[in-house]
This record gives structure tokens, C-alpha cells and sequence, in this order.
């Protein structure tokens, strides 16, 4: 039996008028679990229109009381976490403990919403020119919307609409078509936490709902989260027609492990990085790099991952799932097939791997290259699975050069006992996350998520912007004053963990 997975348009929800159906397959072994209705342009259309409309009152909603509904969501998220967990498990492959944490990221966020007016507060400087003072005040875009993926999506869709509506602007949030049911799920619980009709719009459907979304001029700011050619495309559409967007693409993820590491640690570390949740994550480590000696830690590394099983969603034995789909596990195959042929070292191919009854699933096991070379196409290119691809450096400054020389800068992390050399890697790193001893280096919601270069692309400021008025001693607003881009709160280009 399917589910009929609903919009939530204009304060109602509704499975839509669209003839164009999208079927939503179990992972596990590809059986229908739910049916779209993919939006059609007039949907799409109103629901712009009705979060135009309520953004005019939303905004002039009092801070402290938009707060008191993400107070008020935040809590019913926590009653219903492992509700929404099992929700996404079932859709996504993810293991129930993986599901588990997905939900709890996103309610981080939410709690951080929480705490909207501190973020909000503008700035006041006193006698910037004679007899003059500066008052800045943070105030809402409009309407904005967001564009998620699948491999998270609870987390994803809670770090753009929570924060997004508590600072005052309205929503319309358009998941991924792959696993709807638990946006749809997070939908509901705003709804009963007292969010205005209006305030918070879902659409589900295909690039015709996002082509709408990146027209309208009624659309003020795009987030999205992807993969590097539709984040490219989103970005460039969305800014030749005005919007502010910030667009997180692609990435290949690097740890550089140093000789003096603790051993252990790091094969610890570099097996949950790399195939923890079947390889499906932008943070995910990818590339393995080891300077000098520590290269003899390769064939323990290769026995740690040789043991993690992949499994369904509430098999507690499980290390990770099966990949979001048949297409996903055909081009990670083929991705594995071109490393063996371009000559890399194949330590444990993982295509052949099944799960007893559920041999229709996408299920994809462990796999290990060694002697790894830039120009192969596992090493450029994105593969999104449980694939480790290892290579050796001569020394720390030869290893730097090999990260900086990627095209993509999301997450990277080093292995180390020495604070130099921990100094060095975060300071000359061309990356936009590192971790020091930590292998995801993924930062939590009061600081930024950040990329460099083909990681990210735009305005990391989009939910806000900051008025700066100028007022005359006797406190008379002047003829002059503007508007800049200005975060809602700061946002560094690096967040560092150290452990």
C-alpha cells in the first residue's frame, strides 16, 4: 500500500491536481511506499502568491512571539524524534540510529532558532561625523524558499525554514522528490506549533516547481543544498534574475593522516567517514591521505572496513543502508568498475554485495581503493557511496598542495599529535571546514556551514538584511540612508574543531 504524499499549499494540504505522478521506492528492495503528485505551475504559483501575502504581517509579528513558536516547535520535534527517525529510515535506507541523528541535527537548528533576537539585534555608533549617530536595524527579505536533497531530509529542510521564519520572512520549502514524507511530517508539527497560515508553504515536484521558484520575483532568497551542476545551475538562474542565493554543491572531502596520529583513532574514525550512511553525505571523507609511515596502517584500515555490514534500517548490527536508488548504485558501480580499469588498487570491492531477501535493493558494500592518482576518475570526481579511495604523501606540505589542487573546498581534517602541524594544515588549507582530530568536521547551528570554491556558491547572508539609517543630534532621520548585505549574524569563512 502506497502513501499519498500531500502539499501544503496556501494553509491547506492537499495531494494536488497534478497529473504527473512521482513514485517513491523503499531503497531497501525498490517497492512502491509512496505516490506525488508533482505541483503544477498554478500550484506552485499560489503558493508564492499566499506567502507574499502573509509576509506582510508575519513581519511586523513581534520577535519574541515568532521565538515562541519555534519554542513550541522545537518541543514537539523532540516528542515526535523517533517517529520522524523511523519516517526517514523507511524512505531513505538509513539505519534507525543514522535516522536518529539526521532528526536531531535539524532540531538544533530549531532550538537556535529559539534564540532569533539576539541574532537580530542591529548596531548604534555615536558621532560617526559631527553630530551624526548610525542605527542599524536587521530586518526580513520576504519570501524565500528552499530546494533540499535527499541524503538528509530532516536536517537539510530545519537549517533553512526555522531560522528563515523566525527572523520574520515566510517560506516554501521543495524537498527532494525521493523522500518526501519526512518534510511532509516536519510540515505537520510546524503547523501545530501555532505557525500562521501562510508563513510556511510545501511543494513537491520536479525542476518545473524549481524553475518557478528562481523566476518569480516575488521569491527574494534561494537556499539549496545538491550537486555541483544543479547547484551551478540554481546559482546562475537565481542570480540573473536578481535573488540572493547560496547554493552548497559538491564535494570530495580529504583526511590527512600524519605518522605520529594515534593509529587506532583513526581507523575508527576513517570507516563511520567514509561509509557511514552509505557514503551519502557532502561531509563524508572520501579521500584518505597518509604522510610517510602511516601508510603501513593501510592494510588494518582495509580489515576494519572489511568488517561493516550494510543492513536494513532496524537491523542494529547494520553499519549503513543501501544507496537512495537504482540509478545512485548504477553510477557508483560504474565509478568503482573505471577505478579497477584506470589502474587503481582495488583492496575491497563491495559491488556484488546483497542482502538475503532483499536482493532488489540498492545495496552497495564496503569498497577500498589504494594507489590512488589525481587523475582517476574516483579520485575527481563526486562518487556518493561507500567508497574510500587511499593515497600516500611524502610529507605534510606535498599533502597541503594535493588538498589545495581539488576543485572542491567543503570539509577536510587532520591526524595528528603535533600542534604544529595541526597549526599549519587548518591555517594553509584551502578548504572552508576543518577538523583537527575530528574526521566531519560539520559545525552546529550557531556557527556557519560554510564551502570554498566548487563547495558553495553565494550569499551566505540570504535571510537578512541590514537598514543603516543616519540621524542628526537631535535624533531627525537625514535624507541618507541604505541598505546592505549584512548577515543576521556572522558568518566566518572557517569553523575549526579541535579535540
Amino acid at each position: 500500500m502506497t502513501t499519498q504524499v500531500k502539499h501544503y499549499i496556501d494553509g491547506e494540504f492537499t495531494q494536488g491536481t497534478g497529473t504527473s505522478q512521482i513514485i517513491v521506492t523503499n531503497p531497501a528492495n525498490n517497492s512502491p511506499i509512496a505516490v506525488i503528485n508533482a505541483a503544477t505551475s498554478e500550484e506552485v504559483h499560489v503558493a508564492i502568491a499566499s506567502a507574499k501575502a502573509a509576509f506582510k504581517t508575519w513581519k511586523e509579528v513581534p520577535v519574541s512571539e515568532r521565538a515562541r513558536v519555534m519554542l513550541r516547535y522545537q518541543h514537539l520535534l523532540k516528542e515526535h524524534h523517533d517517529e520522524l527517525a523511523t519516517i526517514l529510515a523507511h524512505e531513505t535506507g538509513k539505519t534507525f540510529e543514522d535516522a536518529k541523528g539526521d532528526v536531531w541535527r535539524g532540531i538544533e537548528v530549531a532550538e537556535h532558532a529559539c534564540n532569533v533576537a539576539s541574532l537580530l539585534m542591529g548596531e548604534t555608533v555615536e558621532n560617526v561625523a559631527r553630530s551624526i549617530d548610525t542605527y542599524s536595524y536587521t530586518q526580513p527579505l520576504g519570501v524565500c524558499a528552499g530546494i533540499t536533497p535527499f541524503n538528509f531530509p530532516a536536517m537539510i529542510p530545519l537549517w533553512m525554514f526555522p531560522l528563515a521564519i523566525a527572523c520574520g520572512n515566510t517560506f516554501i520549502l521543495k524537498p527532494s522528490e525521493q523522500d518526501p514524507m519526512t518534510p511532509q511530517r516536519l510540515v505537520e508539527l510546524f503547523v501545530e506549533a501555532g505557525a500562521p497560515k501562510g508563513v510556511l508553504q510545501l511543494v513537491h515536484g520536479d525542476k518545473t516547481a524549481v524553475d518557478i521558484l528562481l523566476a518569480d520575483p516575488a521569491i527574494k532568497a534561494i537556499s539549496f543544498v545538491g550537486s555541483v551542476a544543479v547547484g551551478q545551475y540554481i546559482y546562475k538562474t537565481g542570480t540573473d534574475n536578481l535573488k540572493r542565493v547560496q547554493a552548497f554543491a559538491g564535494a570530495k572531502n580529504h583526511c590527512v593522516i600524519m605518522p605520529d596520529a594515534n593509529k587506532q583513532q583513526v581507523i575508527n574514525n576513517l570507516v563511520g567517514a567514509s561509509v557511514g550512511a552509505a557514503g551519502q553525505r557532502c561531509m563524508a571523507i572520501s579521500v584518505a591521505v597518509f604522510v610517510g609511515a602511516a601508510k603501513e596502517w593501510i592494510p588494518e584500515l582495509k580489515e576494519a572496513l572489511a568488517k561493516v555490514r550494510p543492513g536494513l534500517w532496524d537491523d542494529k548490527e547494520a553499519g549503513y543502508g543501501p544507496v537512495i536508488s537504482p540509478a545512485a548504485k548504477a553510477r557508483v558501480l560504474k565509478l568503482i568498475k573505471q577505478g579497477i580499469d584506470e589502474g587503481a588498487e582495488c583492496l575491497l570491492d563491495g559491488s556484488d554485495f546483497t542482502v538475503e531477501g532483499y536482493e532488489s535493493g540498492n545495496w552497495i558494500g564496503p569498497t577500498m581503493f589504494n594507489k590512488v592518482s589525481t587523475e582517476m576518475s574516483i579520485y575527481k570526481e563526486e562518487i556518493f557511496g561507500p567508497v574510500l579511495c587511499c593515497m600516500e604523501s611524502d610529507s605534510l606540505e606535498a599533502a597541503i598542495e594535493l588538498v589545495n589542487a581539488s576543485p572542491y573546498g567543503n570539509g577536510t581534517s587532520i591526524f595528528t599529535a603535533s600542534g604544529a602541524a595541526a597549526r599549519k594544515y587548518q591555517h594553509e588549507i584551502e578548504v572552508g571546514q576543518v577538523g583537527i582530530n575530528v574526521p566531519i568536521p560539520v559545525p552546529l547551528p550557531f556557527f556557519s556551514f560554510t564551502g570554498w570554491k566548487g563547495s558553495f556558491y553565494g550569499d551566505q547572508h540570504a535571510y537578512g538584511k541590514q537598514a543603516v539609517r543616519f540621524y542628526t543630534e537631535t535624533k531627525t532621520i537625514t535624507s541618507r540612508w541604505f541598505e546592505s548585505d549584512i548577515a543576521v549574524a556572522s558568518t566566518p569563512n572557517m569553523s575549526i574543531n579541535l579535540r
